[in-house]
């Protein structure tokens, strides 16, 4: 457990930090928006309030662009979950670190950071 706090504490002050410039996805949108109309209860979030809360909060919003769709081509097959892999390619794409809860998504090589 001890480890889970260094990382989240961790994952808090990079995103506090004002040299870095977060960013929120499209592709996050996308699947809160499916899976909150499809009634999961992991998906209970309302995603036109968290995304105004993010852009209030100072976060940049990274739209899905056509290079972005391209480079889920070039990802191992590690990971099938197709928003999970845009974010993977994003982040290569646009060098960007990855912050991610995910096993399954910080298993790709490259700029991603379990927290």
């Amino acid at each position: 457990m001890g480890g889970r706090r260094t990382s989240s504490r961790r994952a808090r002050l990079l995103i506090e930090d004002r040299a870095n410039a977060p960013v929120f996805r499209a592709a996050s949108f996308w699947e809160i928006a499916i899976k909150s109309a499809l009634g999961r209860d992991d998906f209970q979030v309302d995603p036109a309030l968290l995304r105004g809360g993010l852009l209030a909060a100072g976060y940049d919003e990274l739209a899905i662009s056509a290079s972005h769709t391209m480079a889920t081509a070039a990802l191992p097959a590690l990971h099938k979950d197709p928003f999970d892999r845009m974010l993977v390619a994003q982040a290569r794409v646009e060098g960007l670190l990855l912050l991610t809860a995910g096993a399954a998504v910080a298993a790709y090589r490259g700029a991603i950071e379990k927290v």
